[in-house]
């Protein structure tokens, strides 16, 4: 698994904080040796045997693309019950056999609207807090 960023369309394998232009600037991105496909499908298999996971449905928060047919991204949320918060991915070919993994955002509590973005609102601790949860949460329980 490596955290890569891509600025201005070339990728780059970096440490520490991301720099990126687009639609995600801050995502924290991992790359992972899966069809987009198969992890949509790992993920829904993961949350379906570990449903602490799932977002409340009164939240309204729905895995998927949106309705919109030049979505790029299979947006993911996850509940952190320990914590009470959400946390905000996505999941985006980047290749035959591999795909992007962003960590985009994290909401204290189930009332919407107060999302942080990784990387630019939450303090280096803070970040680092919720990228080491969400890696031994979710991710390596994926790979």
């Amino acid at each position: 698994m490596k955290r890569i960023i891509y600025l201005l369309g070339v990728m780059l394998i970096v440490s520490g904080c991301n720099i990126a232009a687009g639609s995600y600037p801050y995502t924290e991105i991992y790359e992972i040796n899966s069809k987009e496909s198969d992890l949509a499908e790992k993920i829904k298999v993961f949350k379906e045997q570990n449903s602490v996971f799932e977002v409340p449905k009164q939240v309204g928060l729905i895995d998927g693309r949106s309705d919109d047919e030049d979505d790029l991204w299979y947006h993911v949320y996850f509940y952190l019950s320990d914590s009470d918060e959400i946390i905000n991915t996505w999941i985006r070919s980047s290749g035959e056999n591999t795909t992007f993994f962003g960590l985009v955002s994290v909401n204290e509590g189930l009332e919407l609207g107060n999302w942080k973005t990784i990387n630019d609102d939450l303090s280096d601790e803070e970040d680092r807090l919720i990228k080491d949860k969400f890696e031994k949460l979710i991710l390596n329980k994926l790979k």
